[in-house]
């Protein structure tokens, strides 16, 4: 027998309720597009910046053979946050209108220790501990041209080990120079570099001269202004494309403000692009930051975490519609459940509390199939979630599964056969179900129920 669980909700995103595709559809579909299609300038935007962020597709125009250069100039970024910035959220964040998405932070004795695995249930490239099935890293072809693969490092070598392990699938390469983290600063990595302005050189130079992918890092204020353009100077000098500033200190804490003034020194003594990263909360920040600093790009962290429709103009949605968006990315991109639940957290405690009932949801959710029953559906449901289609497996194996769409589109949808999940491959929402034999309930416009029956 075969279990098929559909959940759906209203929603205006760009993915729609798309499944993964097969390998072959995903060469010939085009990225994802931005939700953000109004033709009106973005506020604090001028029209010269506003008809270079237009075209969202302009970079991803390149054969699949390799990575366009990346612009730096005019872009929203989503920072890159440890547990937080994996595909589900990546995505979740250009579809809303990102234009450059961070990965978390990766260590590179853990990225050598990899192998570049295809996964053709997926269509994704993962890149999983040897001997495991420990996926370190994630990523598929809709954001080839504009995912930056982020690294913790402190050995120029084993940097470039692990960046040609991983560079053929990113559109970037950051080295992490700015985390404050403990368990960072003593391995010399992230924050620690910032003293070590040789080894920084080191990295970087060893880097650029070994690749053919962007390379960049990801800075913090020093202990003055003079201090940190100073050491600015010197990466430029390693000839990377690009360099990020997050305002504050290695001691400062987030609840500080950020310092854009310094950074807009910073601005000032480079002809390289900068990236100012610090206190944007809403979109309107974008525009006040960047005519602040007269930074080329924009970057956010917190402010994306708590709500991801910050990258729209139009406003931001519902956080309850945001949450889930992305426990549905999730389900469909398989993420690590304590991936799904720190991300889910951090958003239930800025909005509400974890000692409420929808925190408690996600406590004690063990699976990402859990956390749909128990967070999304755990109000106003009268019976559990798991609804049957009953179907022998030649039935299945004929069948064309096209879900019609109702009040939105399909939330998720995954197929347990004989107790092991398989995602289905992609199917094509916009077409109405060819057999006239499946039947359809819709509950509360979120929740779509199929039952098979038999002729």
């Amino acid at each position: 027998k075969i279990r098929i669980w559909v959940l759906c909700r209203c929603s205006t995103t760009s993915e729609g309720g798309r499944l993964p595709a097969t390998a072959e559809q995903r060469d010939t579909r085009k990225p994802l597009p931005s939700p953000n299609t109004s033709s009106e300038t973005p506020p604090s935007l001028s029209a010269t910046d506003a008809a270079k962020r237009g075209n969202p597709d302009a970079e991803e125009s390149e054969a699949d053979g390799g990575a366009a250069a990346m612009d730096y100039h005019n872009k929203l970024v989503l920072a890159p946050m440890v547990r937080v910035g994996t595909l589900p959220f990546r995505l979740l964040a250009a579809g809303y209108g990102a234009d450059i998405t961070y990965g978390e932070e990766i260590i590179d004795h853990k990225m050598i220790k990899c192998e570049r695995r295809l996964n053709e249930f997926l269509g994704t490239t993962d890149f999983v501990e040897k001997g495991t099935s420990n996926v370190v890293f994630r990523t598929c072809h809709e954001e080839r041209n504009r995912v930056v693969f982020q690294m913790g490092t402190s050995d120029a070598m084993r940097a470039l080990t692990a960046a040609q392990i991983v560079c053929k699938d990113v559109a970037a390469i950051d080295i992490n120079m700015g985390c404050p983290k403990s368990f960072s600063i003593s391995g010399g990595m992230g924050a620690a570099l910032l003293s070590k302005p040789e080894l920084i050189h080191d990295i970087l130079t060893t880097l650029r001269r070994n690749l053919d992918t962007t390379v960049t890092c990801k800075i913090r204020l020093l202990t003055s202004s003079q201090a940190t353009v100073e050491l600015a100077r010197r990466i430029e000098k390693t000839g990377v494309s690009a360099v990020a500033v997050h305002g504050r200190r290695v001691k400062d804490r987030p609840r500080d403000p950020a310092k854009w003034n310094e950074i807009a020194d910073v601005v000032a003594s480079l002809s390289i692009p900068v990236i100012a990263n610090g206190d944007v909360f809403e979109y309107k920040d974008f525009g006040r930051m960047k005519n602040a600093t007269r930074a080329s790009s924009i970057m956010v962290a917190r402010g994306a975490l708590w709500n991801a429709s910050i990258f729209s103009a139009k406003g931001k949605l519902p956080w309850d519609d945001i949450k889930r968006e992305y426990v549905r990315k999730s389900i469909l991109w398989d993420n690590d459940i304590k991936s799904t639940k720190q991300t889910l957290k951090e958003m239930i405690i800025h909005h509400s509390c974890l000692e409420f009932a929808e925190g408690k949801a996600v406590i004690k959710s063990e699976t990402n199939e859990d956390l749909a029953c128990n967070l999304i559906c755990f109000k106003n449901m009268p019976y559990p979630l798991q609804d049957f289609v009953y179907l022998d497996e030649e039935t299945f194996s004929l069948m064309e599964f096209n879900f019609i769409m109702f009040l939105g589109y399909s939330y998720s949808l995954q197929v347990k056969m004989g107790g092991f999940p398989m995602h289905l491959r992609y199917v094509d929402l916009q077409r109405l179900v060819s057999s006239a034999s499946c039947m359809y309930y819709v509950y509360n416009a979120e929740i779509i129920r199929a039952k098979y029956i038999k002729e």
